[in-house]
């Protein structure tokens, strides 16, 4: 057991649709502070028959909270036998890094490993959600090592580099309104010149865009987007992510939705596809 695992608290608990949303903090090693993280837990989960999970990225500004509270997805996970883990979306804490925007410091991790001071210190939300919190989830609840990524705008953004990354971890990928080519926009470009420095050869692991423009990607993807969403065109940019994708014939299916916008209402909307599509590939092996 490891020192952070000792470290974890339990919050909160509460029973919805037969299952149980649990919250806890902990010591993180990865990030330097004290961490807090959701996880729902279907009823069909035991320690005798651990069930796989979706691993959800949330966005700019949020918690580990937004998804829970607004995302209505655990009726279908509870009827799948699907746990959901929600992890907050950076380093929390006086002694952290912050800076006077929603798009940069505290609320704004984007999920890679900072190279440069101040930010080094504590932002390595990439192995954070890679490496500790899986190994912390799977040593003290009944879920299995299993798992599907899924996020939004944002946790898009790093359900689509990890998942890339690492299809040797994940059954699947899923975004909604992700950021796919942060190069190549304003959110992207602030974040990684201060996270990462001014050398950009160093920002091409953590843009999809340019891990589909390797090679052929093995996982499964969906993405959602909305054709009403403010950050469309300047942000997000989700037919760049198609062009890679069809360069190595990658298995991405992107789905435009007419009128929806940016926010959890869309999510909320489209969840139950979602989740239905990563159970396919959880579920699998189970017959």
């Amino acid at each position: 057991m490891t020192s952070e695992s000792q470290n974890l608290q339990h919050v909160s608990q509460n029973k919805t649709f037969g299952g149980w949303l649990k919250q806890y903090t902990h010591a993180s090693e990865s990030l330097n502070c004290t961490m807090r993280f959701s996880v729902f837990l279907p009823s069909a989960a035991t320690a005798e028959h651990p069930v796989p999970a979706v691993y959800w990225l949330s966005g700019l500004t949020c918690t580990d909270e937004n998804f829970s509270q607004k995302a209505g997805a655990f009726r279908v996970a509870e009827s799948l036998g699907i746990a959901l883990i929600m992890p907050d979306t950076s380093p929390r804490g006086d002694d952290v890094a912050d800076y006077d925007s929603y798009d940069q410091g505290q609320g704004a991790g984007f999920y890679l490993n900072a190279t440069q001071p101040p930010w080094n210190t504590h932002y390595r939300m990439y192995d954070y959600v890679v490496h500790e919190l899986p190994g912390l989830i799977e040593s003290h609840f009944p879920v299995s090592d299993v798992k599907s990524i899924a996020g939004h705008s944002m946790g898009g953004h790093g359900a689509l580099t990890i998942g890339l990354k690492h299809p040797e971890l994940y059954r699947s990928i899923s975004a909604f309104s992700p950021i796919t080519h942060p190069m190549m926009c304003p959110w992207g470009q602030k974040a990684f010149a201060a996270y990462l420095g001014s050398e950009k050869e160093t920002w091409r692991q953590y843009d999809a865009c340019e891990l589909l423009k390797q090679g052929k990607a093995t996982l499964p993807m969906l993405v959602d987007q909305g054709d009403a969403d403010n950050f469309l065109n300047e942000q997000l940019k989700p037919e760049l992510l198609k062009a890679a994708a069809e360069q190595h014939d990658s298995p991405l299916e992107l789905r435009m939705q007419s009128g929806y916008d940016h926010s959890y209402y869309f999510i909320a909307s489209f969840i139950d596809d979602h989740l239905r599509f990563h159970a396919r590939y959880l579920l699998a092996e189970q017959g």
